[in-house]
């Protein structure tokens, strides 16, 4: 774990090496190896200090979140593990003897939080080194020091944002902050690590905040400044999360009331506010999404017996915004990409699409000529289908109409390879029907990107009935090639994630059909916790989209199509009203070309206020539930197999918030059985559209969750 050396100066070098997990972490393993061997360099008079370092290509990347799980089950147990580590890093600084961060990779959560610890931090130049605290993103604070060292070495202000983001920083801005004290080339590292160590000769060492008039950077909590920035913080806080973070709003506690006092008692405040935190809900179901996208992006669910892909040459067929966007992240992960439209001028104006993108990039210092130019070389505009042979893969983006699909599918298959896998980009069409075009629906598959797919991590692969193994295998190793994070779905209309998100948005405008004020929707969406309210995502997406999803299913389905909530909405803004949305300039909002855009006056000349208005708590209930109860037909119906795919899917597609961990995951922390309950009760209210699947009702009956017994 730690490999010990004491160098003929004098100065020991301590040696991270976790060998049983991919990359150096903080465990109960590891952090006793450390112990041992610290207490090894403070006890032997012959040692002058140390040099904390690593073999591993990162530093340390913080705690193995399975220990955090382990911590314990009440704020007792979890305290007296936490001042456990508090009281090893204290011990560290406070033993007299200097300590050295040799950091030669990433240093975040508690690998940072060590690297604060000791007495100087010196960072290689070389390549990228991510440097933070990033526990909020798990619903946690720091809990080894971090938010009472950071704000004492950089000062509150600098070092609370940082936190509340759960940000890092790469070495250069970190020297700039004062996070770490030197950079030098990496082969220097350990030997300017050593150096200093012995500059320090035999004189008892103290950090900064043990020795005498030590101040806080910038000013303490009380000084008129700071207390400004408290003030205009909690504001912000509440304005962004609406309190749905705990974790933002210890962190800020954290701060405010440890840096009135000495650092231990700072220390104790931390680690209860870090027990608040991990016994919280949102912690919980934060951790569990980790847990699931680190599962997804190792493609736990690809077929095990199908040889990894390697690709070198994509072909795109349609070079509009979604066709463009992805030869850009394609020609970024280093592939070919022959990109296909019915004129050489809109296949070169995709490509331009690629070339603002490198541009914006060059700005700002991310991108070199010679690697923007290199991506735009990659990029092959054509018009001419048999420049598609040689490609492995081929993506078609073109409009959701089957006619057009089915050439471009059997022109495609016409040139490019028998084993060569053919993907649709389709977000509502089936795949079964649209792979009735090929000639080998066995590598026919249905890959869902969503827009802008440069910004975008997420993208629904869609098994078509007779989808074989390998496309599916193929589909999910060029998903990670690119960067993004796939789940995998059976086919069925609207899949899983444009399904289940139209929910959300149709709720919005059933509301709006009952009365309800415009502004107590859009307000209930974001006090949810989802990105923006549901009419200004209808409008985001296009209401005459929705409109055209709408009629084509009705006339695909016939009688057999339920009339959806929200229907005569739609069909009134685009056929009355001409409203069809912000690509119009007018949707349910106004987009004035001077300003900021408002919700439209003229809504309730249409529909009128309600007498009565509902409590935010119903309508929030109502937008988060419709989701969940969607989502648990998809998992009854087949679509989705696996509850992982259903949170990763809805938090990384749509924007589900994250503190309910996706919505299978809201399920199980409501309770199945409370959960159905209350869904029955709004079934009562609201409609049908809200009563739970027989799966659902059976997983509460069990007294089960989607993710094992309730608790």
């Amino acid at each position: 774990m730690i490999e010990f050396h004491v160098e003929s100066d004098g100065v020991a070098v301590l040696t991270w090496n976790v060998t049983d997990r991919p990359m150096n972490v903080l465990n109960e393993a590891s952090i006793a190896a450390f112990e041992a061997a610290m207490e090894k360099v403070l006890s032997d008079d012959a040692i002058k200090g140390a040099v904390v370092t690593s073999s591993h290509k990162e530093f340390i990347v913080g705690a193995d979140i399975r220990m955090l799980e382990e911590m314990g089950d009440t704020a007792e147990e979890i305290y007296a593990k936490g001042a456990r580590i508090q009281a090893l890093f204290r011990r560290l600084e406070t033993g007299g003897k200097p300590f050295v961060a040799a950091i030669n990779g990433h240093a975040l959560g508690g690998g940072y939080e060590l690297c604060l610890a000791c007495h100087r931090r010196i960072a290689a130049e070389e390549g990228r080194i991510k440097i933070g605290l990033p526990e909020s993103k798990l619903g946690l604070l720091p809990g080894g020091g971090g938010t009472q060292r950071l704000p004492r070495l950089i000062g509150i202000q600098q070092a609370v944002p940082l936190m509340l983001e759960g940000r890092d920083v790469d070495q250069r801005r970190a020297l700039k902050m004062g996070m770490i004290d030197e950079l030098v080339p990496a082969g220097e590292l350990v030997g300017r690590a050593r150096q200093w160590v012995l500059e320090q000769g035999d004189e008892k060492i103290l950090q900064p905040w043990d020795s005498k008039g030590y101040r806080i950077p910038g000013g303490g909590v009380q000084t008129p400044k700071v207390q400004q920035f408290f003030v205009a913080g909690n504001a912000l806080l509440r304005e962004k999360t609406y309190g749905n973070y705990p974790a933002q709003r210890n962190i800020m506690s954290c701060v405010f009331e440890g840096l009135q006092t000495d650092l231990d008692t700072g220390l104790k405040i931390e680690t209860r506010y870090f027990a608040n935190c991990l016994l919280s809900p949102e912690a919980k179901n934060m951790i569990r999404f980790f847990f699931s996208m680190t599962d997804a992006n190792k493609l736990s669910r690809r077929p095990k017996d199908v040889e990894k892909s390697r690709f070198s040459r994509i072909g795109v067929l349609g070079a509009g915004m979604m066709g463009a966007g992805i030869a850009y992240v394609t020609a970024a992960a280093g592939m070919e990409v022959v990109l296909i439209d019915t004129s050489q001028e809109a296949a070169e104006k995709g490509r331009d699409y690629s070339r603002a993108l490198v541009e914006k990039q060059m700005k700002r210092a991310r991108l070199t000529q010679a690697a923007a130019d290199a991506l735009l070389d990659r990029i092959h505009p054509t018009t001419d289908f048999a420049d598609l042979a040689g490609c492995e893969l081929v993506i078609e983006a073109v409009f959701e109409d089957r006619a057009i699909k089915a050439d471009v599918t059997a022109r495609a298959e016409a040139v490019v390879g028998e084993d060569a896998v053919f993907a649709s980009n389709t977000s509502t069409l089936p795949i079964s029907g649209l792979a009735e075009a090929s000639s080998r629906p066995a590598m026919f598959i249905g890959l869902h990107f969503f827009s802008p797919v440069e910004k975008m991590p997420l993208v629904e692969i869609i098994r078509g009935r007779e989808t074989g193994a390998v496309a599916l295998a193929r589909a999910m190793d060029f998903v990670r090639a690119i960067g993004k994070t796939p789940i995998v779905v059976n086919d069925s209309r609207g899949f899983f994630t444009s399904r289940v998100f139209a929910t959300y948005v149709r709720e919005g405008l059933a509301m709006l059909a009952e009365g309800v004020k415009p502004a107590l929707i859009e307000n209930a969406g974001r006090m949810a916790g989802m990105p923006v309210g549901p009419l200004a995502l209808a409008d985001e997406v296009s209401i005459e989209l929705m409109y055209k999803i709408m009629k084509q299913t009705r006339a695909d389905l016939g009688d057999a199509y339920v009339v959806q909530p929200g229907d005569d909405v739609i069909v009134k803004w685009v056929e009355e009203l001409g409203r069809i949305g912000k690509k119009a300039g007018k949707g349910f909002y106004e987009y004035p070309q001077d300003g900021g855009k408002f919700l439209w006056p003229g809504i309730g000349d249409h529909y009128p206020l309600a007498a009565s208005q509902p409590d935010v708590q119903e309508l929030i209930r109502r937008m988060l539930y419709i989701q969940a109860v969607e989502s648990a037909r998809c998992m009854e119906e087949g679509v989705v197999e696996d509850p992982r795919d259903a949170d990763v899917g809805s938090v990384m597609g749509w924007g589900f918030p994250p503190f309910h961990g996706g919505v299978a995951s809201l399920v199980d922390e409501v309770g199945a059985d409370a959960f159905v309950a209350r869904c029955e009760g709004l079934a009562q209210k609201y409609g049908a559209r809200f009563s739970p699947p027989q799966s659902l009702r059976d997983l509460a009956a069990a007294g089960n969750g989607y993710y094992g017994r309730a608790a």
